[in-house]
């Protein structure tokens, strides 16, 4: 039987611990009892845990032999925040899927009140990215970054750890070739779609999903201007949510 798995909130040594309402769900919900095993990721590997104390709101776990797993590449999703309970489903199922780091965009056609309230969503999506992550089986959730504004776009993207087009790249138009790295879904990329520029075996790479409305024109050449790809899921217009994990689902299978 497959072991269930949960991502430590607190790594001492050869000691891990679950707190507070994510050690009562194992406790109360799940009736854990001391000397059950489950995976336990701790940030840096996936370990066997044995439960070996339960408090209520605190329950610790003895790691034992690290699991190994095949490592997967590095997929940064920038992901311009629309309507937040189509935005959450998105988040969750790309994580499911495998997704490493999702930048939320306040896109040009970004709702203003939306973008208002982001910055106040965010410890709500890390909680439900670690919840997915968990059912995955993921050895950890992926990183939800600070909602960043177009202008900050660039930062963002260079400190998340993603791959980085060549900087003699910058000023060519969108098109096959532009950046292996980098790409940005466009309706408007009618002939090029996103499995012919992702590189097979490459380490990661970088996708930008547009908000509801699409990206504006401007947006559009900052994207070619700054070294992007552009590339289309297909004929059919789908929605963000949708279009976010179509786009996960294609590159993790072509970058694996």
């Amino acid at each position: 039987m497959t072991r269930r798995r949960w991502i430590a909130d607190e790594v001492k040594g050869n000691i891990a611990a679950l707190v507070g309402e994510h050690a009562a769900h194992l406790s109360r919900v799940l009736r854990a009892q001391v000397g059950q095993e489950f995976d336990i990721a701790t940030g840096g590997a996936v370990r066997r845990g044995t439960i070996i104390s339960i408090a209520g709101d605190r329950v610790e776990f003895a790691l034992g032999e690290e699991i190994t797993g095949k490592p997967s590449a590095h997929l940064t999703l920038v992901l311009s925040i629309f309507k937040f309970d189509r935005m959450e489903w998105a988040i969750e199922k790309c994580t499911e899927i495998g997704v490493s780091t999702i930048i939320p965009l306040i896109a040009r056609r970004t709702d203003s009140h939306l973008a208002a309230a982001a910055g106040r969503r965010r410890e709500r999506w890390q909680r439900l990215a670690r919840q997915a992550s968990e059912q995955a089986r993921r050895g950890g959730p992926p990183e939800i970054a600070t909602p960043v504004r177009f202008k900050e776009l660039a930062t963002a993207v260079s400190g998340s750890g993603a791959p980085q087009a060549s900087p003699e790249l910058a000023g060519k138009s969108c098109g096959v070739g532009v950046s292996d790295a980098r790409i940005v879904l466009a309706e408007s990329e009618s002939d090029t779609y996103l499995r012919n520029v992702l590189p097979p075996g490459a380490s990661g790479a970088v996708l930008a999903i547009g908000p509801e409305g699409g990206w504006t024109d401007e947006e559009l050449r900052w994207f070619c201007e700054a070294g992007w790809a552009a590339a289309s899921l297909g004929d059919t217009i789908l929605r963000a949510e949708t279009a976010a994990v179509v786009a996960t689902a294609l590159a993790l299978d072509v970058l694996r």
